[in-house]
Parts: C-alpha cells; sequence; structure tokens
C-alpha cells in the first residue's frame, strides 16, 4: 500500500513585509482627477497604494487603500491639546466594530536631543519617531535605538529625476525607502498621518 505523506508547507507571508529593503515612489496626488490625496508605485511601477481624499483637504479621517480601492488602515485624528495632535490608524475589519488602534501618531514641536521637530509613534509596546531632516520634504522614522527603518527623500535628494519615458518629476513625487522586515503599510499609513500635519494632504 503506497504511504501518503503530508504536503509540507512554507512559511506564511505577510504581503506587507519584505526580505529586502523596498523603495517606493510617492505622487502626493489622487488618481482621481489629480485630486487631494496620494498614489505610491513599487519599483516595478505597480501602484500598490492610494488615498483619495477629493476635494478636501487635512480631512479628520483617511483611509489607506491598495490599487482596488480595498481599504487597509483607517486613520482618525483627535484633538487633544492645542499644542499636541493625535492621530490614532485602525485596521480595517470590515466584520468588526470599534476596536482598539493598531497605532497612535502624537506632534511634538522639537525633539530637546536633535532640534528637530518629530511625531511620537506608538504600535502596542514598540515606539518611534518620525523626524524631519534638513530639506523641506525629508524626513526619516527611527525606532527607540535610532536605528532608521524608513526614509523620505525629495527629487532634491535622489539621482533619478526623470522617468524612463523621459518625464521629468517635480517637488510633489518623493521617495520612500523601507528597511527589511518592516511592514510597509505601517509605513504609509505613518508617512500619511505625517503629510496631514505638514503637507495638508
Amino acid at each position: 500500500m503506497a504511504k501518503v505523506f503530508p504536503h509540507s508547507q512554507g512559511p506564511v507571508l505577510d504581503p506587507f513585509v519584505s526580505l529586502e529593503k523596498e523603495t517606493f515612489t510617492l505622487w502626493m496626488k489622487s488618481l482621481v482627477c489629480q485630486t487631494n490625496g496620494c498614489t505610491v508605485f513599487d519599483s516595478n511601477g505597480d501602484i500598490v497604494y492610494r488615498i483619495d481624499n477629493y476635494d478636501r483637504k487635512c480631512s479628520s479621517k483617511v483611509y489607506l487603500m491598495d490599487l482596488r480601492g480595498r481599504v487597509l488602515v483607517t486613520i482618525r485624528r483627535k484633538r487633544l491639546l492645542q499644542i499636541v495632535g493625535c492621530w490614532y490608524g485602525y485596521r480595517w475589519n470590515p466584520d468588526a466594530g470599534e476596536e482598539k488602534p493598531w497605532f497612535q501618531v502624537k506632534t511634538y514641536g522639537r525633539l530637546i536631543c536633535t532640534g528637530s521637530s518629530a511625531c511620537q509613534v506608538t504600535v502596542g509596546f514598540d515606539k518611534y519617531w518620525v523626524v524631519k531632516l534638513g530639506s523641506k520634504q525629508a524626513f526619516r522614522i527611527v525606532n527607540i535605538d535610532r536605528e532608521v527603518i524608513a526614509e523620505i527623500a525629495g527629487l532634491m535628494q535622489v539621482k533619478q529625476k526623470q522617468l524612463s519615458s523621459g518625464i521629468s518629476l517635480g517637488d510633489d513625487v518623493l521617495t520612500l525607502v523601507v528597511e527589511p522586515h518592516i511592514d510597509h503599510s505601517l509605513i504609509m499609513a505613518i508617512v500619511t498621518v505625517y503629510g496631514l500635519i505638514n503637507y495638508k494632504l
């Protein structure tokens, strides 16, 4: 009688986590008639994330979606004090009611240690900082040990300023680099909050 062996199963891969460093291109425009929002391309030129705010800027509720419009993260703003802004991110679950936030972002004027304006991000027991760099559009996300896990650069900081078609990229196009083993949907949600705060996304 032939023996039946179970099929070996490989590890389940998280579609939002890469084993290698990833580079994304952010166009600070929506796909919908180039209205307020953001469109994110991966290194292959495929759209992976989008935000469509239509005719509203700096909305108190924003949805981070995939290409097909499926909501991945809901981002909500709550006002605590005049000097502190607070944003909450929720993983999308259509079958559940109000859930605990996935992450929280608080805005502060400046970090004493660096002198740079910053936001504090809390994800469970982990804490991160979004630190503005010298350039107007450049900032990075660092962990509690000050290790960089993601960084945004404007066109002045990247070598390639033109697409392969020859079209020049404008100031509303940014480059995002995410380190390995980091959830880039979380990074995009944090970048979205930072954009709402600083660029009136």
